[in-house]
């Protein structure tokens, strides 16, 4: 029996519901909503506890959604960080690039018009 993709073994973990401590975040990104082209993956130890270890991954041409590389990636730091929760976000977040590292604080992206003026938790 071949093995589930990962984006199904992703769900299904989040599917789950708390399951405890460590929690594994999960936010996609990217230039509008229909392409993630950055995941941000965290781990939280302890309730109200700060991000301990982050990941981030990247794809300039595909969407890191379905990257089986990616995903596999992401799973693999899940189980290193032994994340008992995963929680991942519904949708695309926002813009993949970084408020004053990418372009200047109280900016727009100039790569990513899509998002200006958009809150982009709606």
């Amino acid at each position: 029996m071949p093995k589930r993709p990962v984006r199904d073994r992703l769900e299904r973990k989040a599917d789950r519901g708390f399951q405890g401590y460590p929690v594994a975040t999960i936010a996609w990104y990217g230039p509008d909503r229909s392409r993630a082209s950055k995941v941000a993956v965290g781990i939280v130890r302890r309730d109200k506890g700060d991000v301990v270890a982050m990941e981030k991954w990247y794809s300039d041409v595909g969407d890191v959604r379905i990257d089986e590389s990616i995903g596999a990636d992401i799973l693999h730091f899940i189980q290193e960080h032994g994340a008992r929760t995963v929680v991942v976000s519904d949708g695309i977040l926002g813009c993949p690039h970084e408020e004053g590292i990418d372009y200047p604080l109280d900016g727009v992206c100039p790569k990513c018009p899509y998002w200006a003026g958009r809150s982009p938790a709606l």
